[in-house]
């Protein structure tokens, strides 16, 4: 089969902050879109939360909202697609009733847990390809557990956050590889539930969603969901989806083995499609199936990317000015001896992810003069943020997954200044897109025109076209080069003095 002009399909992000709906047309133009904020639950320390419900009340607006945008387009509706924040934990009773709030992936009450899946499974790893953490959803289920046990007695099956929506929307409990690859319960190699890692947290394959890839039909619209939106009648197939930075890579056609993306948001990610499961968990690469058949990738994630260039603004007094602060960190960086003379920076403010996995360490300014203004001070933070993406290739690298021109996504990327030093400093060459981003809702939408059988993946998963390339300049990269050792030494000597 083939995309019929008059098609159209739905893209539904989960996220953190808000529910994203984006209606397009058989060309992937976009015809509706629409968001529904979201708020998050902090009840105590290090604990996240949202109710489960808040994401169906989300995807009612923001569906609604695009129906009246398009209504003749949305009652063309060939094929639906989800996205979602990864590795939150939806419990639920015999009867698919809410047991309690979901447990977020930015929850870091489970550290303790993670210990005891470590020792109740020493091989999980390898069984994984993925160390234990308290964002993952295996140790969330320890943790209820040991401290709701009444709760985790009448859960009957756990649920992430765009599956709970499936549910929702269709009655049928399903999940695919990508998502279930952050639960710490998946095979990820061979892309099915591991008995071993459900059974060390009380769980069983009965409890868990059937499984199919990304691309593939999972579920259908319910007849009361479809009636609801003006589709009575209609079978209207909802795709397996992704987890969010699948999703994102769909969305800017990173399908192939070497593709990937940068992206330069407030948390920094590298992500690199590949053909093979690989795995380093050692050094805190997370290994994922994609979202497409035969598709695995690997993931470096830095926690504070463009967050730390926010923050250096605000503490400057600076926060509306952000542009300007970059341009004369690039004046700064053509000076004479400029580089060489300026601070070096860890950009480890909310700890650090790959390649340390160390939520103690800090960031720090090494080398400060009293010569040194604010030019010299925002230079030396991108800088740093730099050398955290050049870790993180290095860690893909040594996987064998290393990137081959990927693309720069996220807010930081509107700064071809930043763009052209990641590239010097981590030796790739990186192509930014006119219009790039990493977006979540329309990788959802195209999985929905793949599960529609609308085209190939080679004709809807197509990359955006270049508008310009960063290309490692020998010069600088040779200037930067002895300020990364620098770098990695001080992050070691920060580590020693909390020892």
């Amino acid at each position: 089969m083939g995309k019929r002009a008059d098609e159209t399909f739905l893209g539904l992000d989960i996220g953190t902050s808000s529910v994203k709906a984006l209606l397009v047309d058989a060309e992937q133009r976009a015809v509706g879109e629409a968001s529904a904020p979201l708020g998050v639950s902090r009840p105590h320390p290090l604990w996240s939360e949202q109710d489960p419900q808040d994401w169906v009340e989300g995807v009612e607006a923001a569906v609604a909202a695009v129906r009246r945008q398009a209504p003749s387009e949305f009652a063309a509706l060939a094929g639906i697609g989800l996205s979602g924040q990864m590795h939150g934990a939806t419990l639920l009773d015999a009867r698919d009733k809410l047991l309690r709030p979901a447990i977020l992936w930015n929850d870091g009450r489970s550290f303790a847990e993670c210990a005891e899946l470590k020792r109740r499974v020493p091989d999980l790893e390898l069984r994984t390809g993925n160390l234990a953490m308290p964002g993952f959803t295996a140790p969330k289920m320890l943790w209820v557990a040991a401290h709701e046990p009444e709760i985790a007695k009448a859960t009957r099956r756990v649920l992430l956050p765009k599956d709970y929506v499936r549910l929702r929307l269709s009655g049928e409990a399903v999940s695919e590889m990508s998502d279930a690859s952050g639960t710490l319960w998946l095979d990820v190699g061979r892309r099915r539930w591991d008995d071993t890692l459900l059974a060390a947290t009380g769980l069983n394959d009965k409890t868990m969603p059937s499984l199919v890839e990304g691309s593939e039909v999972s579920a259908h619209l319910s007849p009361e969901v479809a009636a609801a939106w003006g589709l009575a009648g209609r079978k209207v197939p909802i795709a397996g989806g992704g987890g969010d930075n699948a999703a994102s890579a769909i969305g800017v056609g990173a399908t192939a083995p070497g593709a990937g993306f940068v992206s330069l948001g407030t948390s920094g990610v590298i992500f690199t499609v590949t053909d093979r499961f690989v795995s380093l968990p050692e050094r805190t690469l997370h290994a994922f199936c994609h979202a497409l058949p035969d598709r695995w990738h690997g993931m470096a994630v830095m926690l504070s990317a463009a967050s730390s260039l926010s923050w250096i603004a605000a503490i400057l007094g600076r926060e509306s000015d952000i542009r300007g602060l970059i341009a004369a960190a690039a004046a700064f960086a053509c000076s004479t001896g400029a580089i060489a003379s300026a601070p070096v920076f860890l950009p480890y403010l909310s700890g650090e992810r790959t390649p340390h996995n160390d939520p103690e360490a800090t960031g720090a300014f090494a080398g400060l003069r009293a010569g040194h203004g604010a030019n010299a001070l925002v230079f030396a933070v991108m800088e740093g943020v730099a050398f955290s993406f050049a870790d993180g290739v290095d860690v893909l690298d040594a996987s064998g997954a290393r990137p081959v021109r990927p693309l720069l996504v996220g807010g930081g990327a509107r700064s071809e200044f930043w763009g052209q030093m990641i590239a010097d400093v981590t030796g790739l060459t990186i192509d930014l897109a006119s219009g790039a981003e990493a977006g979540a809702a329309l990788g959802a939408a195209r999985l929905g025109m793949l599960a529609a059988q609308a085209g190939a993946v080679e004709a809807v998963c197509v990359r955006p076209p270049v508008q310009r390339e960063f290309k490692p300049d020998p010069e600088r990269a040779a200037a930067h080069a002895e300020r990364f050792k620098r770098y990695r030494a001080l992050y070691q000597d920060e580590k020693a003095a909390r020892l």
